[in-house]
């Protein structure tokens, strides 16, 4: 499953689900454009591994995604890099706070509507052009089995993971007269950072260890083991390749089995 000669852009790539996506990107032949938070020394790591391990070309271009001014100069720079536009999308990027509604602060509400919905419009608004004139483009957003349930705390992480489907299934009946697809992601307890994250305000509240906090929320899934980075890493590129034409405007659930029980 050859991408020889694609262009592709992850958000939140310099680590965690994001990194895993953009290096199996690069090992099917892919150009990449790196974005997400790290210190210049990750950055520099991170490029230097997808140059030499892969042979591919790999950039990494800044953008703060709860800006809009600065999403657009993310995009005009990508399409100076690649005049014809880019093939492929990962929306991967999102942040993460779990509180009640009464308690929840405004103002990670209002970062987690605009990294995790409003900037996937943007981008998909910029590139959603180049993919039409070339007739085939792939965009994958990373939404949440929460997307679909919900809990206590939850509630608004819920409403932006639900939107990204949405707002996923719109756009794949946009794309589907012009070789575009549009499709989900929605990972269960996983084996990423976002999960750590969580994992270690669990272990606060409830004066464990972080690895007990760990221990305890994969044990909910039925497989009784987390969701790795890697198998979802290889289901994106399901989505992403010429056999997953007529997968578009799907939110795929990757979730050990948690969601049916």
């Amino acid at each position: 499953m050859s991408m020889q000669g694609k262009v592709a852009v992850v958000t939140g790539s310099t680590s965690g689900i994001g990194y895993g996506i953009a290096t199996a990107l690069a090992s099917r032949g892919c150009s990449l454009i790196i974005t997400g938070l790290a210190d210049q020394a990750t950055i520099d790591q991170v490029i230097t591994t997808l140059k030499s391990d892969y042979k591919v070309e790999a950039t990494f271009v800044p953008g703060d995604l709860r800006s809009v001014t600065s999403i657009e100069n993310f995009c005009k720079q990508v399409l100076e890099l690649y005049p014809t536009g880019v093939d492929i999308l990962i929306n991967n990027a999102g942040v993460q706070h779990l509180d009640l509604v009464e308690d929840y602060p405004t103002e990670k509400w209002d970062m987690m509507v605009a990294v995790s919905l409003s900037a996937p419009f943007h981008l998909m608004k910029a590139f959603l052009p180049g993919m039409k004139t070339k007739g085939w483009g792939r965009i994958v957003n990373m939404s949440s089995q929460m997307g679909m349930i919900s809990g206590p705390g939850k509630a608004p992480y819920s409403a932006v993971k639900a939107g990204l489907i949405g707002l996923a299934k719109g756009v794949a009946l946009e794309g589907a007269a012009h070789g575009i697809t549009c499709n989900c992601i929605c990972p269960g307890f996983a084996d990423a950072p976002i999960f750590n994250r969580t994992a270690e305000k669990m272990a606060k509240e409830q004066n464990i260890t972080t690895e007990e906090a760990l221990r305890r929320g994969f044990a909910k899934n039925p497989t009784g083991k987390p969701v790795t980075i890697s198998e979802i890493a290889e289901l994106a590129m399901f989505m992403c390749s010429d056999a997953g034409a007529s997968m578009t405007g799907s939110a795929v659930l990757m979730d050990a089995g948690f969601t049916s029980q």
